[in-house]
C-alpha cells in the first residue's frame, strides 16, 4: 500500500512514482525505436498515425481524424499535406458537403501501412519475449484500470487537442 509522507504528500520516492517512472521510460523507448524507422521510410509518427487510421476508418475528414488522434485540426493538416505530396494519401470532395475532403489511401499509403505494421508487429514481438498469455491478459487488466482511473479526471478541450 502507498504511504503518504508526514505532510500528506505522496513524495517521489513513492512506489507509485517509481513505476511512473519506469513507465515514462519504456514510452519513451518504445517511441525512439518506432521513430527509427521514421528515419529509414521518410514517413513520420503522426503521419504513421494517420495512415493507420485511414487504413482503419476509409474515407474520412481531417476533422475525424484529428478528434480520433485526440490533436488539432492544424496538427493534421500540415501532416496530411505532407503525406498527400508524397502520393500516400488523396482527397475525394465530399459528395454531400463540397467544402469538405475525405481522406483516402492510395496504393503507395497501403504499402506503407503493410510495411507499417509488420515493424510494429517485430517491436511487439520482441517486447513481449518470455511474457505469458496470463502475464499480458495481468498487464491488459492493470492499464485499463490506469486508463479508467485517468478516464475520471476531467480535462479542459484545449488539452485534448494538443498532440502528444
Amino acid at each position: 500500500m502507498y504511504r503518504s509522507g508526514s505532510d500528506g504528500s505522496m513524495g517521489m520516492n513513492s512506489q507509485m512514482h517509481n513505476v511512473m517512472i519506469k513507465y515514462m521510460k519504456i514510452m519513451k523507448m518504445h517511441r525512439c525505436i518506432l521513430d527509427e524507422q521514421g528515419k529509414q521510410t521518410g514517413v513520420y509518427r503522426s503521419q504513421h498515425q494517420i495512415l493507420m487510421m485511414l487504413s482503419e476508418h476509409s474515407n474520412v475528414s481531417q476533422k475525424e481524424i484529428a478528434k480520433l488522434l485526440y490533436v488539432s485540426t492544424a496538427t493534421i493538416a500540415v501532416s496530411v499535406k505532407k503525406l498527400e505530396k508524397a502520393g500516400y494519401i488523396t482527397r475525394i470532395v465530399d459528395k454531400e458537403d463540397n467544402r469538405m475532403n475525405q481522406l483516402c489511401l492510395t496504393q503507395k499509403g497501403k504499402d506503407m501501412v503493410g510495411k507499417s505494421r509488420e515493424y510494429f508487429r517485430n517491436v511487439e514481438i520482441k517486447m513481449f519475449q518470455g511474457f505469458s498469455d496470463e502475464d499480458l491478459n495481468y498487464m491488459g487488466q492493470v492499464l485499463d484500470r490506469i486508463y479508467e482511473n485517468l478516464s475520471q479526471i476531467p480535462v479542459e478541450k484545449d488539452m485534448e487537442e494538443r498532440e502528444e
